[in-house]
């Protein structure tokens, strides 16, 4: 199942605020879509340093997609 924030109207800190609020009750397997315009490089630091895998998607009117799942193991 995916989850989606859509960021992409609300301001710093609230759409990384709201993602990780969302990844602590993320259920193991399931994915968390957050859509942006901007890269969000704090987030991508916190995603690192506890377990999350991630991947971008540049769209073509600006939307980043940002697809989050827990690492496996």
């Amino acid at each position: 199942m995916t989850r989606v924030i859509d960021g992409r109207e609300m301001q710093p800190p609230e759409p990384m605020e709201r993602t990780l609020e969302a990844l602590e009750m993320l259920p193991d397997g399931d994915e968390l879509l957050l859509l942006l315009y901007c890269q969000p490089h704090p987030l991508f630091n916190i995603l690192k340093n506890n377990g999350y895998e991630w991947t971008e998607n540049l769209l073509p009117e600006g939307t980043r997609e940002i697809r989050i799942r827990k690492q496996p193991g």
